[in-house]
């Protein structure tokens, strides 16, 4: 539908919900009545407001795409967004229109629920105004503002006092699939009850209980679960997220992949040694060169490899390999979609377990990825690969990690991959504004301050000491069927109570926040803001949110070397790249460096491919089994690497030296 359409709908269904009410203010629903019919008056002024907004970003914004085969950047995904969230609001009001009058209309609920999206609706039209400051100030073309300070600072600040917990409760994941969002509420419930117990002095099996008492409110009352939700992502520490994260995939997604995945013959645990060795250069075989082993922080140490393989391959059973198997300590869990690849691509996969920060920043995941690389190039005979072939593939961080290992391959003369696939990758790890990144403030699992916190944790700004990186001591040790009790608590209670409330209701309403509708900061908060941001119309002000903290803005020097932030690169660093072809989301924070880094790519006659995914958020990749979307998603990045395997050589550097 033509977004002058989805408009003119959300006017004429508001009116005829404020026209049906009229007839029944002296009904028992009396209070709930003048409450809905100023929210539909609210929602009326948004969306007369907000029209011209999309509809001047409409006219421009497929200047900012890649090309005209691939339409994505984050002015697009703004509009997106509006789009999901007017929609909602036309088929809840429909459905108040048609049952309004009805016995077992739930007039307190509909009325919560029509709050929250109305809350919603002014905070993306606070973003919609922001963009377009982006809009006017920044190059054609270009999604990024590289200013020093100006509305990267700005947007920090309204990050922090604008409201965001209706973003997590009632309209939690409104703009993702319907088929993600119960795994999203889950993922929130969990968090929150496991928040409120993280600093209370308790053993695992103490914390997990807690948790799973306490879980049952978040359950029955998302504005408490939003307000929790947000006070958690601006205060807790990056150890947190470590020990929240590694719990939800040793626990939940791990098990979901023993339970669904492929079984693979293949499933070693390898250690490589911290011992240097020679490779022959990739522009003569007769020169070597030496490749020594990671050492940044804390001296020369291993490196921890997981080798899988769907069957069993010449030189996988050899005491030569076993002798580097470890069957003891700590390990991360291995992502769940590598078996169903190696399956799917008749391959096998070396995933390396790079150490991680805060404890280890950069560039020690980039010395540890690009020595098991070359440790896998001088033993593919080990691995049951001829390396006729490589690819180099990895998401998020280990997207940028796939692109900087292959660039710090050409600058060690070494032999390159034939190809790189890199799923919503970090390329530019500064701090700088650009319209995707304006979407933090509504997605659950990347939040400005929690993307902040990874951004300083790997730069190493933040860092006391340093030290080798150590599994983390979590509910990893109640064993699964405790944390799978909890999970499915949480679940199992959210659907029960979402019949129960409302058994009509659309799908896609899943959780639940209220909040007041009018500008709400008081005087003192909105005196105390650092930098007042004027570029709002002065009739308009965004939600203020009471949960006021201090983000500290990553600033290091490291954030612009071009082996953290690809983006950066200068030519000569990127020319000579193999292809490289990169799947993002539409709805993914970080849209915008792949759209950018792809252009650069594109401008430099580099080969390069994007793909653009809609309806899914960052970390697609660990959700592939939960949705039928996700799966596609999947395959796209397993069509991308098989496309690596089957393309003609393209030069020299590509093809397979000697090795000694």
């Amino acid at each position: 539908m033509d977004h002058k359409d989805v408009f003119a709908a959300l006017q004429t269904v508001c009116s005829d919900v404020i026209s049906a009410l009229y007839g029944s203010l002296s009904s028992s629903h009396g209070d709930n009545t003048n409450r809905l019919l100023g929210v539909m008056r609210l929602i009326q002024e948004h969306g007369r407001a907000v029209e011209p907004l999309v509809t001047g970003f409409t006219a421009v914004f497929h200047h900012f795409d890649f090309d005209a085969q691939t339409p994505g950047n984050g002015y697009r995904t703004l509009v997106k967004v509006v789009h999901s969230c007017v929609n909602y609001i036309i088929q809840k009001a429909l459905y108040i229109v048609s049952n309004y009058s009805g016995a077992f209309f739930r007039m307190e609920h509909n009325v919560a629920e029509m709050e929250a999206y109305c809350s919603a609706l002014c905070q993306l039209r606070a973003l919609l105004y922001l963009a377009q400051v982006l809009l006017n100030d920044n190059a054609r073309g270009q999604l990024y503002s590289h200013e020093d300070g100006g509305l990267s600072e700005r947007f920090v600040q309204e990050y922090i006092s604008m409201h965001k917990a209706c973003f997590y409760g009632r309209c939690l994941g409104f703009q993702f699939s319907p088929s993600l969002r119960p795994f999203l509420q889950t993922v929130v419930i969990s968090m929150v009850s496991f928040g409120e117990n993280y600093k209370k002095q308790q053993t695992g099996l103490g914390i997990a209980a807690l948790s799973f008492f306490t879980s049952g409110k978040y359950v029955m009352n998302p504005e408490l679960r939003g307000a929790e939700f947000e006070r958690i992502t601006q205060n807790l520490d990056m150890q947190f997220w470590k020990t929240f994260w590694n719990i939800t995939e040793t626990e939940l997604l791990s098990g979901l992949s023993r339970i669904a995945s492929s079984v693979v013959q293949v499933n070693l645990t390898l250690t490589v040694p911290a011992e240097t060795f020679s490779l022959p250069l990739a522009s003569d075989s007769s020169l070597s060169v030496s490749v020594a082993p990671p050492v940044a922080h804390w001296g020369p140490g291993p490196v921890n490899v997981r080798l899988i393989s769907h069957t069993l391959r010449q030189g996988q059973d050899s005491a030569e390999l076993l002798a580097f198997s470890r069957s003891e300590g700590p390990q991360r869990s291995l992502p769940n979609y590598l078996k169903s690849w190696s399956k799917d691509l008749d391959v096998p996969i070396l995933s390396v377990d790079y150490s991680l920060a805060p404890e280890a920043p950069f560039p020690r995941a980039l010395e540890e990825c690009f020595y098991a690389y070359c440790w896998a190039l001088k033993n593919c005979h080990l691995l049951g690969s001829t390396a006729e072939r490589v690819c180099l593939a990895g998401d998020s961080a280990g997207g940028n990690l796939c692109i900087t290992v292959s660039m710090r391959a050409m600058s060690h003369g070494v032999r390159i991959p034939d190809g790189i696939v890199a799923a919503y990758p970090a390329t530019l790890l500064t701090t700088d504004s650009s319209p995707s990144r304006l979407l933090t403030l509504i997605d659950p699992l990347l939040p400005l301050s929690v993307l902040y916190k990874c951004i300083d944790a790997y730069a190493g700004t933040g860092s006391q000491t340093v030290q080798p990186a150590r599994h983390l001591d979590t509910l990893a040790s109640l064993g699964q069927d405790t944390v799978k009790l909890i999970i499915n608590f949480t679940q199992g209670a959210n659907n029960w109570l979402q019949s129960l409330i409302d058994p009509k209701a659309p799908s896609s309403s899943s959780s639940a926040t209220q909040l007041s509708n009018g500008p709400s900061p008081s005087k003192s908060h909105s005196e105390d803001r650092p930098q007042e941001v004027r570029e709002y119309p002065e009739n308009f002000e965004p939600l203020r949110s009471r949960c006021l903290v201090d983000i500290q803005t990553p600033c290091s020097p490291i954030m612009k070397n071009p082996f953290v932030s690809p983006l950066l690169a200068p030519v000569s660093l990127l020319k000579g790249l193999p292809p490289v072809h990169i799947v993002a989301s539409a709805l993914d924070a970080l849209l915008d460096d792949s759209v950018m880094f792809a252009k650069k790519l594109k401008n430099m006659n580099q080969p390069v491919t994007l793909t653009v995914v809609e309806d899914l958020p960052h970390g697609f990749l660990s959700l592939f089994q939960l949705s039928k979307e996700t799966q596609e998603a999947s395959d796209i990045c397993v069509q991308r690497i098989r496309e690596v395997f089957q393309q003609e050589e393209l030069s020299p550097a590509h093809r397979k030296p000697k090795l000694k």
